[in-house]
């Protein structure tokens, strides 16, 4: 799979204070990967980092595998939204500042400009002047200037701060889109329950630290299925090639699949082995939860030092 943004070894200071430490991480084409954590845990400065917006006190920040701040001109590949909402021009129309995106970018047409609108359902408000927009509008508008120029690689810096929940399904399925067409996307965001429905991994910051990332695409793999016999339900998921982890909690064997399609096959295999099935539902994976046990366990083993 290839690797679009890279970050190795990144370490940034303001001062004395040491903002981002020692940050490695990779987002891969096709990908939504999200930062996650409190305030101040330097979500932002990453997405500052990445844009070019500051450069690093140590480490390298690579986009389609080069050193981006050797070669600015990878970042015409990148359409972007840091410190949201975006700024735009409130003299303007919402349909005369994307123009004015277009012409900087180049090579963007009237049609797509009349399509990011249409696709952030701000086609109604395309002749207002940006100074009459709400703050969820101006948020959406700064995704569809972000994504004007269909780029290869999409970072945002809370994107749906403020928006409402339409608003903010609107953007999350903006962004899924892009991905499946190939960009690589990296976001920061507070909205957990939404993000672990599509991204592909989370990281989650304290402090300017990695304290851990969890790999979504697998935990939407994850079922549990309640039955009579678990310890008989255990051993046999575990000989299926299509089951790639299985473990017993309770009355309930807990299963990983290799892909969603193989479900079926489960059940097939409780009827063979004369396994009563009761109930079949996704483990649905608690990001919430995990992000502040996380968070809480950084926070202890930092008090400790």
């Amino acid at each position: 799979m290839q690797t679009l943004i890279e970050a190795n070894n990144l370490s940034k200071k303001y001062g004395n204070k040491t903002v981002i430490d020692n940050l490695s991480f990779k987002v891969n084409k096709g990908e939504v990967y999200a930062f996650v954590g409190p305030n101040g845990a330097g979500k932002t400065t990453v997405i500052r980092l990445l844009s070019g917006l500051a450069f690093p006190t140590k480490g390298e920040v690579k986009l389609f595998g080069e050193d981006v701040n050797s070669n600015p001109a990878l970042r015409q590949k990148m359409g972007a939204v840091v410190e949201a909402p975006a700024a735009f021009y409130p003299y303007l129309t919402g349909e005369g500042n994307l123009n004015l995106h277009a012409k900087l970018a180049g090579n963007v047409n009237s049609e797509r400009i009349a399509e990011v609108l249409e696709m952030m359902e701000l086609s109604y408000a395309k002749d207002q002047k940006v100074s009459t927009y709400s703050l969820g509008m101006r948020q959406r508008l700064g995704v569809a200037a972000a994504v004007l120029t269909k780029p290869d690689i999409l970072i945002l810096d809370e994107p749906a701060s403020g928006m409402d929940p339409l608003s903010l399904h609107l953007v999350h399925s903006v962004l899924q889109a892009a991905a499946k067409n190939g960009a690589a996307v990296l976001l920061s965001t507070h909205h957990l329950d939404e993000v672990v429905t599509y991204c592909s991994r989370v990281a989650i910051l304290e402090e300017g630290k990695l304290i851990d990332e969890v790999n979504l695409l697998d935990r939407r793999q994850r079922y549990r299925a309640k039955v009579s016999d678990p310890s008989k339900a255990e051993a046999v998921l575990s000989n299926q090639d299509f089951v790639r982890h299985v473990k017993q909690r309770g009355d309930e064997v807990i299963f990983l699949l290799s892909k969603r399609e193989e479900l079926q096959n489960v059940t097939a295999a409780f009827f063979k082995n004369n396994i009563g099935l009761y109930e079949l539902t996704p483990d649905t994976f608690n990001l919430k939860a995990y992000y502040r046990e996380q968070i809480h366990t950084a926070a202890s083993q930092e008090a400790k030092l």
